[in-house]
């Protein structure tokens, strides 16, 4: 794992720990949540640009198929 030094102002790290400790958790813990959910969030933008895309080319014109359409190999 790496580490990273952030800076904030004292007042805001001071109520951060202060909510991690009442929630028995560290504010270090938080920010690994934050990051994962951070990094996770620029993923499904990406993903969902492909689906866009492939929509704007790809569609059914509002047909539904049959499963066995849907089988079809």
């Amino acid at each position: 794992m790496k580490n990273v030094t952030l800076s904030a102002d004292e007042r805001h790290i001071a109520a951060a720990r202060a909510r991690a400790r009442a929630e028995n958790t560290t504010l270090n813990e938080e920010f690994r949540k934050w990051l994962d959910d951070y990094s996770k969030a620029a993923r499904v933008e990406a993903a969902m640009a492909i689906i866009d895309r492939i929509a704007s080319y790809a569609s059914s014109g509002g047909r539904k198929f049959t499963r066995d359409e849907m089988n079809e190999r």
